[in-house]
């Protein structure tokens, strides 16, 4: 189900992803607080589980109760947590598969099943191959066997209200929000030549204050002509390298804009910084700092085409066709701005598993097929664990069951019944012979279904992140014996405001 939250500016968050939800609710108490890291944490390291991780640390928790009131030692409980957590990670990796990345059939299955639930499952076919296809060109080999995906800076989301959600695309090349700064320039060029500046294409005026006494009229002449000769300057020493396109993170002045309209060159101005890394590394240019030092080497020419083009009411700037583009742009259609930014979290989400299973190529059955196949076997393992370990150990191992029984929850069947079907299903799979099973929930009928025929699975990176955020978390907030609060500065008694501070 979705939850709308509404923020104090009066603004709305429409969504059902667990880091979004938590991300904007206030929360006072700090065991809280702490959990609420924990989904950031997910989010930031493989992009997906937020609420699997809370969901999962809350009930490991609670498993801990009851140890704890059979006098069992915080430090006890956590020893025998941290074993259960090491048995987990083998038995994960022990029912999971390898998978090939080209096979594009079997990416899209994976990135299905982690936008299902989610509001844009209905475009799950779209969905899937827009986050495939910006993984893919942000992809970059960094030399001895080393991979660097990084969405957040290269693949930018540009979110258009208007059209149909079946519209958006991912672009081979850059978009920006920006128009040509004079009406004579060129707006559309094919194969550009393209140059990347930071640094202002103006007059400029003295680093600190400057004044300057002038006591006759041709001095004053003289002062504009200076100014206009090292406008003048730059500009030559940009058409020098023969550009079409011009683009800076700076101003242009009008005399600038003057000079490169007559050399029949287009520019565009402030431009982000962010943006401009992303032309960089989507045209092959280099970022120059001073136009004194441009060279050709500097200028990118791997773009195919540069247009402008009105979407809605606005402008936008396309770089587009690029031959190995390393950035590219993810351009959202749709309804409204509320639809837009879910999408675009749903999206996130998307990309996420397709970064960790470039990664990580191995795959775990999903439906909480994963989680049950953990538990049986912890709660076979627990019957070796000797001594007073082996209540906790236990503990894990129910815990674990919280996420399929969510599952049935969800699809308002009774838990019980289905959980002990599924349960019995795991222990017929076989221990050691079968590799484990692949018996899991189908959320929408509750019933127990075969993840294999299903295609349901899940990255294995997202299992192992978020059963060891949890099992870790748990075993940080058992070590926590009392809460303080720090005295506030009344009772210190400190002069808050004076200089000389008191004892707070």
């Amino acid at each position: 189900m979705l939850k709308m939250l509404l923020d104090p500016m009066g603004g709305i968050v429409l969504t059902n992803d667990g880091h979004a939800i938590l991300r904007e609710i206030e929360v006072a108490h700090p065991a809280a607080k702490s959990m609420i890291e924990l989904s950031r944490t997910q989010d930031e390291e493989v992009g997906d589980g937020t609420t699997t991780v809370i969901i999962l640390a809350g009930e490991i928790l609670a498993q801990a109760l009851p140890q704890l009131e059979r006098n069992i030692h915080p430090v006890v409980i956590i020893s025998a947590f941290k074993r259960a957590l090491a048995d987990a990670l083998s038995i994960i990796e022990d029912i999971s598969l390898p998978v090939d990345i080209d096979d594009d059939e079997a990416m899209y299955s994976l990135i299905s099943s982690s936008i299902g639930t989610k509001f844009v499952s209905r475009w799950s076919q779209l969905m899937c191959s827009l986050a495939l296809k910006a993984v893919r060109i942000v992809s970059h080999d960094m030399g001895g066997g080393r991979k660097e995906v990084d969405i957040k800076r290269y693949a930018r989301v540009e979110k258009i209200p208007g059209g149909e959600i079946e519209d958006s695309c991912v672009l081979d090349g850059v978009m920006l929000n920006k128009d040509i700064t004079h009406p004579k320039m060129r707006r559309r060029i094919e194969n550009p030549r393209i140059v990347l500046l930071d640094c202002p294409l103006e007059y400029k005026k003295g680093e600190s204050q400057t004044n300057i006494e002038i006591s006759k009229e041709e001095d004053w002449n003289r002062i504009l002509q200076i100014e206009e000769e090292q406008v003048k300057r730059m500009c030559d020493a940009i058409l020098a390298v023969k550009p079409d396109l011009v683009i800076t993170e700076k101003g242009v002045s009008d005399l600038a804009q003057h000079f490169l309209v007559k050399n029949n060159v287009t520019a565009l101005r402030r431009v982000r910084k962010t943006d401009n890394n992303r032309i960089a590394r989507a045209t092959g240019a280099t970022i120059v700092n001073r136009v004194e030092d441009l060279q050709d080497s500097d200028v990118g020419t791997a773009c195919g085409l540069f247009e402008i083009s009105k979407i809605g009411d606005e402008y936008f700037t396309f770089l587009t066709r690029c031959r190995t583009p390393k950035a590219c742009t993810i351009l959202l259609r749709g309804p409204s701005k509320d639809i837009l930014n879910e999408i675009e979290r749903n999206l996130h989400d998307a990309m996420g598993v397709a970064r960790n299973v470039l990664f990580h190529p191995r795959l775990c059955p999903g439906g909480g097929a994963t989680e049950m196949a953990v538990s049986v076997r912890l709660a076979q393992r627990a019957k070796t664990v000797e001594g007073v370990q082996q209540w906790p150990y236990r503990a894990v191992a129910e815990a674990i069951e919280v996420i399929p029984r969510t599952l049935i929850q969800n699809s308002g069947n009774s838990p019980i019944r289905v959980l002990t079907q599924l349960r019995a299903k795991h222990v017929e799979g076989g221990f050691e012979g079968r590799g484990g099973s692949s018996w899991g929930i189908d959320g929408d009928a509750g019933k127990v279904v075969d993840m294999k025929t299903y295609g349901v699975w899940e990255p294995e990176a997202v299992k192992l992140q978020s059963i060891k955020t949890a099992v870790e978390s748990a075993c940080l907030l058992l070590r926590v014996d009392d809460i303080c609060g720090a005295k506030s500065a009344k009772q210190a008694g400190g002069n808050v405001g004076g200089g000389g501070g008191g004892d707070d």
